[in-house]
């Protein structure tokens, strides 16, 4: 993401730097609002939307050869892989929501790896370390997105995995022209991954991140999609592949060995749901962050959001402290399901919200909120992407190395960088993300839909870490209270809040800061200012989106992408 400009308190500061916020068009729109960037895309028979329109194009061409939406996703996630290494990767891990048209029902999986056995939280403490390293050896857990791949092609799979994942690897192996926002993001990476072995080798052009339009290949990563589409998914995590990962990590100061991959396996869950409205908006349960979304609408559905305009200060002010209330909550109870002490339920029930909602005062910004006590009334850097498919299956598909390209550990010979996820987890004793063997740390990364009266209404994502479930409320509210279209609702200016506490032990800072995207009014930003909030402009770190809708009455579908990045919705 593009480097943040200073913050400035002061009005003053503010007006000069809002002056020149309004959008600026070629001409008016005919419809919709005049800050979206083109008209929905719409198509009778499938859609795809992800973040790189060569991926999008392999979505359409494997529904086209007879593949389903699971195949098409699994076609595209491993095309960006190759295509957007700055975000995903086999080295990294997935999760998914699954609209099954046959059962007319909905499936989660959490195909998130765990930490190495033979690590712990005494070995960090013993060492110095008061938090887990961003980058090197000891923030890598299992990957586990190539076993999430075939847990989703052995319950919904249709075409056979070779076919699915050729056309990634022969792009591989013949090449194809990097993007321009991709790119930069892969120029960053090489200043910080640079150092770790392997790395320079196989992901770089001499040392270098490749150009725009130049033609990136893969060679080791085509030889590692082929074994797999060859031999399954054994081959990655008891066979060759996870031999060298093991050997690899090892002998550079690693923990990760054969045995963590060999005992790795994903796990089917049930989504967790809300009703906004009269809209079912589901989330899939921690060790992701998910519910936080969930929480957010509860309390914002006890308010007239729809009477408070968007972008209005009430309204901001609102999504901010309610923000805020959920986000305290992920920090002391989000955690690997078998190591929370809490109910999701009652995290989830309207009148825990009440609860919480009660905290806010409209007229003031929080400087420090208490997280909640659920249990007192207890009863009992990313890619997304979806597709759709002529039976109405729907897919909704996240997936992420964290930090860009990872820990930048690239294993010999296998054409990828492994994942840095156990930096999320807490080196506080007792906490339930704390460090443990075996444990799944918590997660940023997380996939949504929405259904109405039981039926399929919108896959969609707004990837990006701590801004997901911030940016999965904004869609929500922007389409059921201000009724925008799929595309209006992802070109919205957005609102980001960072500085709550966080699962890795860091108390709340000062009430945090809000980064507001280009297109607020500065009345409403000085306003802001007043009720106590500190705002900054900022150019970048407001999420990537892709959606899909189900049209209820027409059964047509409807696709958006993100207009800040490269990628493309497209159907037929």
């Amino acid at each position: 993401m593009m480097t943040r400009i200073k913050k400035y308190r002061a009005a003053a500061f503010l007006l000069a730097l809002f002056s020149l916020s309004a959008p600026v068009l070629a001409a008016d729109r005919v419809t919709g609002e005049t800050f979206a960037t083109r008209s929905d895309v719409i198509a009778p028979h499938a859609m795809a939307a992800t973040s790189h329109p060569l991926a999008t194009q392999i979505a359409l061409d494997t529904m086209k050869k007879g593949g389903n939406a699971v195949d098409a996703a699994i076609a595209a996630n491993a095309a960006l892989g190759l295509m957007e290494p700055t975000g995903n990767g086999i080295g990294g891990d997935l999760f998914a929501i699954v609209w099954d048209a046959k059962t007319q029902s909905l499936h989660g999986l959490n195909a998130s790896g765990r930490s190495p056995r033979s690590l712990n939280l005494e070995w960090f403490i013993e060492n110095g370390h008061t938090s887990i390293p961003k980058y090197g050896p000891l923030p890598v857990s299992v990957p586990g997105t190539v076993d999430g791949w075939f847990q989703l092609h052995g319950r919904f799979g249709r075409l056979p995995m070779k076919d699915i994942l050729q056309p990634t690897i022969d792009y591989a192996r013949n090449g194809h022209p990097v993007h321009e926002y991709i790119q930069y993001g892969w120029k960053r990476n090489v200043e910080r991954l640079s150092s770790y072995p392997g790395f320079v080798e196989q992901m770089t052009m001499g040392g270098r991140a490749p150009e725009v339009g130049e033609l990136w290949k893969n060679p080791n990563l085509a030889n590692t999609l082929e074994r797999i589409a060859n031999e399954g998914r054994d081959v990655f995590y008891k066979g060759d592949i996870a031999r060298v990962i093991g050997d690899y990590m090892q002998a550079n100061g690693g923990f990760l060995s054969y045995e963590d991959l060999a005992a790795h396996e994903s796990t089917w869950v049930t989504p967790e749901s809300v009703n906004y409205r009269g809209y079912d908006v589901w989330e899939l349960p921690p060790n992701g962050q998910g519910i936080a979304a969930l929480q957010m609408l509860n309390i914002l559905e006890r308010h007239d959001v729809a009477a408070l305009g968007f972008g209005s200060v009430d309204y901001i002010h609102l999504f901010l402290e309610a923000k805020k209330l959920a986000f305290e909550d992920r920090a002391r109870f989000y955690a690997d399901p078998d190591f929370m002490d809490v109910s999701v339920a009652r995290l989830l029930s309207k009148e825990y919200a009440a609860e919480r909602d009660s905290l806010i005062d409209m007229n003031r910004a929080a400087k420090e909120y208490p997280h909640g006590d659920p249990a007192a009334l207890r009863q009992g850097d990313t890619i997304y992407l979806t597709t759709a498919d002529a039976e109405g299956n729907m897919v909704s598909l996240i997936q992420s190395n964290y930090r860009g390209m990872g820990s930048g550990m690239t294993p010999p010979g296998l054409g990828f960088v492994l994942q840095d996820r156990g930096e999320l987890f807490s080196l506080e004793a007792g906490h339930p993300n704390s460090y443990a063997p075996g444990k799944r740390p918590f997660h940023t990364i997380i996939p949504a839909f929405i259904t109405r009266d039981g039926k399929p209404w919108i896959s969609f994502g707004l990837m990006g870490g701590d801004m997901q479930p911030q940016g999965h409320v904004q869609i929500v509210v922007n389409l059921v209270d201000f009724g925008m279209g799929l595309q209006e609702a992802g070109d919205a200016p957005r609102i980001y809040h960072w500085g709550s506490s966080e699962p890795t032990g860091e108390s709340m800072q000062n009430g945090g800061t809000t980064a507001l995207e280009t297109g607020f009014d500065y009345a409403v930003i000085r306003e802001l200012v007043k009720r106590g909030h500190t705002v900054q402009v900022d150019v970048g770190d407001f999420g990537g989106y892709q959606a899909i809708m189900k049209h209820p009455e027409y059964g047509v579908y409807f696709g958006a992408s993100e207009s800040r990045k490269d990628g493309q919705a497209a159907g037929y």
